[in-house]
């Protein structure tokens, strides 16, 4: 019975361990040969890498061939979505583990030699994230990896631009850091700062609302975690800078590290820009004008400098500016937050994008287009006593209903011509001349208004920079639409000198002013010469490009030069004669009234503005000096403009005068 039972167990054994032979040998042959090439290429997929190489970005020069931006090594943190730790306690602790390492090496905010004070005071060590953040940046990836939009086994970076020390530590610990990688990648490093901010802008992240459009163009390899040009010349010249990417196919081991190479494509670099800028000339232009704010107590101005024969522009100052170095890489938060809430805008360049009533020096518009049109000559003379009463048009008979309209000269000019009128910048005249007055017929608002137009304003100059505004010429229709009121005279008055509606850019008044002294010729603003490759070979070389011929004859245009000139020679740009009489210089002050609290007189507070070009003969060089809420444009923008000139034309410092 023993013996019976005994026999059956063994039996019993034997069945089931051929069972579990069959079951492991089925096994086995399903993996090796059944799903053997899947498993093999899971293998491979999980051992192989192709990575995408980031070219190197074209640099920039200024004229001169002073290098403006580089591009220099920087480490960062990537993390390999399918090496990262599957359970939620991991992840969490790797999550903490890198914010420990991040407060221990907190990475230092980028300096710049040109950086304002008030920019250096305000940078300080980088805000280290913490696990929570870091955890939402890795949640974020695992999204998208889950919906298809990320390789998961391709490197997503995480945290850009990290110190040296926490991506040595980093290294040291890749052990315990299962899925992140340490990367070195081009960071973008602008030598001058805020000097040359506005011109340049910065490059960062593709914006999340763009994201499609990008990885939509043709002829282009972009990807989600590319950087790329997003204000300034990085983002107008974005295809020429950007280069081509390469391509490495590796092998790594079981922590990601790169073990063997296999085949590479080696990464085209960008084009490198040579612009117009004159970096020497834009720190004299800056210097200039910041002294000048604090002087008068002003918070933001403009420079522009422009060569009037071709429009390539030499210095474009927007201030208060901003340090473009601390976008690399990734801005703060409390950076971003500082920056973007600062009433004055320092990351707007107002020389492009800001609109303000032009002031007197937009007189250059009607007195072109009076005399174009017949409407006066050079002889034609107006009475200025100081203040003119406009009848009203529905009591035309009742003095008492009259609007009165002052010059900025209360006890007026006398007998002025044109000459006079723009030498002196009176207003009665230009009042008489754009919008008439009795028997006199001005221009009116629609020739006032074509001639603005011909002259740029109301429409955006074309330069290539991005954020540029139009400006405004106004219409009747435009009055009725937003003020549901008619169009009257006194509002043609207020333009004819500049006020009431009509806005315009520091630019748009600087081209119209190197129109006048080129003679005519309105050209489209320039900020690079030339693109070149690695080489230095030149790829393309950009050449003037004329937006129009003003419709004024030689003859008329070279009465409004003559009246510029006389306003330096003995008339409300006198400073600037007085301080460079070496210098043929023209010009035309402007000061232009905004709302705001009025002073204890009852006079509403200006803006300063100056318009000059030199020589006057052949002229080089023209400026536009704008000085927010700066007070009088003959005080407070002539001297701006005196120190550009005396640094371009290199005319010395004048010696004191030893004291007795």
């Amino acid at each position: 019975m023993n013996e019976g039972r005994a026999t059956f167990r063994l039996i019993g054994l034997r069945i089931a361990l051929l069972a579990a032979f069959v079951v492991l040998g089925a096994k086995l042959w399903q993996l090796q040969i059944g799903k053997g090439e899947t498993y093999a290429r899971m293998a491979d997929t999980n051992r192989f890498r192709l990575v995408s190489v980031d070219p190197p970005r074209g640099v920039m020069y200024d004229r001169n061939g002073t290098i403006l931006v580089r591009n220099i090594p920087s480490f960062s943190l990537a993390v390999v979505p399918s090496s990262l730790p599957e359970e939620e306690a991991e992840l969490g602790a790797l999550c903490d583990r890198l914010a420990s390492l991040a407060a221990q090496a907190q990475q230092p905010a980028a300096t710049s030699p040109w950086s304002p004070s008030a920019v250096q005071a305000a940078e300080g060590p980088v805000a280290t994230l913490r696990a929570d953040e870091i955890r939402a940046k890795i949640d974020g990836v695992l999204e998208q990896v889950s919906t298809g939009q990320l390789n998961a086994n391709a490197s997503v970076t995480i945290l850009p631009s990290v110190s040296r020390e926490l991506a040595f530590v980093a290294e040291e610990e890749h052990l315990n850091l299962p899925g992140v990688l340490v990367e070195i990648k081009p960071l973008r490093q602008y030598l001058h700062g805020p000097l040359t901010s506005h011109w340049l802008g910065y490059v960062g992240a593709i914006p999340a609302g763009q994201l499609d459009s990008y990885l939509a163009k043709e002829s282009a390899d972009y990807e989600r975690n590319d950087t790329v040009g997003l204000t300034g010349i990085e983002l107008s010249f974005e295809e020429e800078l950007r280069g081509s990417k390469g391509k490495k196919h590796v092998e790594v081991d079981a922590f990601e590290r790169e073990v063997g190479l296999l085949a590479t494509r080696d990464a085209q670099a960008g084009d490198s820009l040579i612009l117009t800028l004159d970096v020497g000339l834009q720190a004299v232009a800056a210097q200039a004008l910041q002294e000048r704010l604090e002087l008068v107590g002003a918070s933001s101005g403009t420079v522009i400098v422009m060569n009037p024969q071709n429009g390539e522009v030499l210095a474009m100052v927007s201030l208060p500016s901003y340090d473009n170095n601390l976008f690399s890489g990734g801005i703060s938060y409390a950076d971003y937050e500082r920056l973007s809430t600062d009433p004055l805008s320092p990351m707007l360049n107002h020389a492009v994008g800001g609109e303000y009533p032009p002031g007197s020096v937009f007189k250059i518009v009607p007195a072109s287009a009076a005399l174009e049109e017949g409407v006066i000559t050079p002889r034609t003379t107006f009475t200025c006593g100081g203040i003119m009463w406009l009848p009203n048009q529905f009591f035309p008979n009742d003095p008492t209903q009259a609007q009165p309209f002052y010059c900025w000269r209360p006890a007026g000019h006398g007998v002025v011509n044109l000459r006079q009128g723009l030498m002196q910048s009176c207003d009665i005249y230009f009042y008489n001349v754009g919008g008439g007055f009795g028997d006199f017929k001005g221009l009116g608002l629609t020739r006032l208004a074509d001639y603005a137009r011909q002259f740029g304003f109301g429409a955006p100059t074309g330069i290539n920079l991005p954020g540029e505004v139009a400006g405004l010429v106004p219409s009747e229709r435009w009055k009725r639409e937003n003020y549901d009121a008619n169009w009257v005279t006194g509002d043609t008055y207020n333009m004819s000198i500049g006020q009431g509606y009509i806005l315009s850019t520091p630019l748009q008044l600087l081209n119209a002013v190197a129109a006048v002294a080129n003679g005519g010729t309105l050209y489209r603003p320039q900020v690079v010469r030339q693109v070149v490759d690695l080489d230095g070979q030149v790829v393309r070389d950009y050449q003037p490009q004329v937006i129009r011929h003003l419709p004024i004859s030689d003859g008329n245009i070279q009465l409004v030069r003559e009246g510029m000139r006389a306003a330096v020679q003995a008339g409300t740009a006198i400073l600037l004669e007085l301080d460079l009489p070496q210098i043929h210089a023209a010009g035309k002050t402007g000061t232009a009234e905004f709302p705001g609290e009025r002073d204890a007189e009852g006079h509403l507070p200006t803006h300063a503005w100056f318009g000059a070009f030199a020589p006057y003969e052949n002229p080089e060089i023209a400026i536009v000096v704008f000085l927010a809420d700066g007070g009088q444009g003959a005080l407070e923008a002539v001297p701006v403009a005196s120190k550009i000139l005396r640094h371009y034309f290199q005319v010395p410092e004048p010696t004191p005068t030893p004291k007795p």
